[in-house]
């Protein structure tokens, strides 16, 4: 039931991290390296050849990291394993120190009362099966499973929240097609075959969970609303396109069972014909989904930006984020209430929501004064609230990130942490936002303001302008 404040009762309050953007020792214990220890040591791959080599030394800091949550009041951790940790090169024989590593922070979690929420693969494919082919070989679908289904054996008796990936559609258009994350590529047949062995691979995680101790199971993917920059049928057809391309390509097949009509036209020869039967692999029923909100697109028609031919404008004067990214709190509303619109009314959790800003540096004493950032996560989390008025079933909100760390291609010029982090001496120094979260966990919500009546919608709803696609 909800509560005073508008969050219900058993809405689950956490922070989320990712493997390589903090654990650093990437080759430590016999782990392999995955491909984005390969990439972040390209000569021009990342700001100032930054790798994560070190990035926030959680695989030796973890007890530190755990009081830190613990003082702070955290209810659930969400982090991500890394695959190579847990086996040597991807295949074969398990890693034990690798899979200790986790254990041990997995216990320790529980015992500081912070329920784990564990995806298995947040980026970073071992090098080795890279070498293979990657998420370009269909061989990749059991090289996940198998993977897969060794970490519910060693953490399912203690972990019951799950999640296969994190943003397969990052994985697919940076990794493959753009070429600005790892492993690197530009390839467009490359893209929409990962992007489509990631959904088999998905499909099939799922398959072994179900044989598992039980707990619940899910996919999180980074979605945004797309709105034309204009009134144009041009600027409305380019949003739609965006829409199918970043919001449907993954859902659709997850939900509806094909994928959107659209992507055929946009990849032209590079689409090719998909074996049917993946499709009833891809539809395993789910758990949750887990949403990823970080700003809108408001979209332009442009024939050279494929493969969606839309190209993404900052409105003049939008309040930004050091990233450049429009600061739109409404936006997370929308989504939420998109996915159930369209989907059905399945449990989400908020998986990630932060922002980077160009924080003051740490001080002597006292936390870091960070204004914009508290200012983020209060609209945000009111959005968020929103739409648990208007219907959406949200089970949970996790801020990103616990940490200022590692932030791929930007290496450590982007700060998104509630903690800062000294890159040089490993000091954590919580900020303001760290101890305004905390106040919004010990009130269920409460610290952020007033509740508005519930049903209340606000202006600009999920089909006010085609914002999502149809």
């Amino acid at each position: 039931m909800p509560s005073r404040t508008g969050f219900p009762d058993h809405f689950l309050w956490g922070v989320a991290t990712s493997a390589y953007q903090i654990e650093g020792s990437p080759l430590a214990d016999g782990a392999s390296p995955s491909i984005w220890h390969r990439f972040s040591h390209t000569p021009g791959a990342t700001h100032g050849g930054d790798t994560g080599d070190v990035a926030c030394d959680h695989y030796r800091r973890y007890r530190e990291d755990v009081a830190l949550m613990r003082d702070l009041g955290i209810p659930a951790y969400r982090f991500s394993l890394s695959w190579g940790r847990l086996l040597r090169d991807g295949r074969g024989p398990a890693n034990p120190p690798g899979l200790d590593f986790y254990s041990r922070l997995i216990d320790l979690l529980l015992a500081a009362g912070i329920r784990p929420m564990v995806t298995l693969c947040h980026w970073d494919l071992p090098a080795a099966l890279d070498d293979l082919g990657g998420w370009r070989h269909r061989d990749s679908i059991d090289w996940f499973a198998d993977y897969a289904e060794l970490a519910f054996r060693a953490y399912g008796d203690r972990v019951d929240l799950w999640a296969t990936f994190n943003e397969p559609w990052m994985m697919s258009d940076a990794g493959y097609l753009k070429g600005l994350h790892a492993p690197g590529h530009r390839d467009p047949g490359e893209a929409v075959r990962a992007a489509h062995h990631l959904l088999c691979a998905h499909g099939a995680a799922v398959e072994r969970f179900r044989a598992g101790p039980g707990g619940a199971i899910g996919l999180v993917v980074n979605l945004e609303p797309k709105h034309p920059a204009t009134d144009a049928a041009a600027d409305a057809a380019a949003a739609a396109r965006a829409g199918a391309y970043m919001n449907r390509h993954y859902l659709d097949p997850l939900f509806l069972g094909h994928y959107p009509e659209e992507l055929p036209a946009m990849f032209g020869d590079a689409w090719p014909r998909w074996e049917i039967e993946d499709f009833a692999r891809i539809r395993q029923p789910i758990d949750f989904l887990g949403v990823n909100y970080y700003s809108r697109g408001i979209v332009r028609d442009d024939p050279a930006s494929p493969p969606a031919r839309a190209r993404s404008i900052l409105p003049e004067h939008a309040p930004r984020t050091a990233m450049g990214w429009e600061i739109h709190p409404d936006g997370l509303r929308e989504i939420l209430e998109w996915v159930k619109a369209r989907y059905g009314d399945l449990p989400l959790y908020v998986t990630e929501n932060g922002a980077a800003f160009d924080d003051p540096p740490a001080g002597l004493g006292g936390p870091i004064e960070d204004a914009p950032r508290v200012e983020y996560l209060r609209d945000h989390l009111s959005a968020t609230r929103t739409a648990l008025a208007n219907g959406v079933d949200v089970r949970g909100y996790f801020a990103w990130s616990l940490l200022d760390n590692f932030e791929w291609q930007y290496g450590y010029a982007k700060r998104f942490g509630l903690v800062h982090v000294d890159f040089t001496t490993q000091r954590r120094t919580p900020k303001r936002s760290a101890l305004f979260y905390r106040d919004v966990i010990r009130s269920h919500g409460g610290a952020i303001g007033p509740n508005p009546a519930a049903g209340t919608v606000s202006g600009s709803g999920p089909h006010s302008r085609g914002a999502c696609a149809p």
